[in-house]
């Protein structure tokens, strides 16, 4: 597999929870999850929707994190999976 770099403006959270909760206070769009791959460290980030469109046009492979409301519960949409 090739390494690809590639620099975004995101913050970092603890949590995919957190992540969804800082969205209510911040500039950011979305909430992701990147890094799951190859036994790599999870990171879950907020960041604009321009970050979030630049990274799947590079083809990193990540995930948008949402809460389902008629489940009840936080769910992940892959992006380059």
């Amino acid at each position: 597999m090739k390494m690809r770099n590639i620099t975004i403006q995101a913050t970092e959270h603890r949590s995919a929870a957190e992540a969804l909760q800082y969205l209510d206070a911040s500039g950011d769009d979305r909430a992701i999850m990147i890094g799951a791959h190859g036994g790599r460290i999870v990171k879950y980030l907020t960041l604009t929707q321009a970050e979030a469109d630049r990274l799947e046009m590079a083809g990193i492979a990540f995930a948008y994190i949402t809460y389902h409301k008629p489940a009840g519960r936080m769910m992940t949409v892959p992006v380059n999976d």
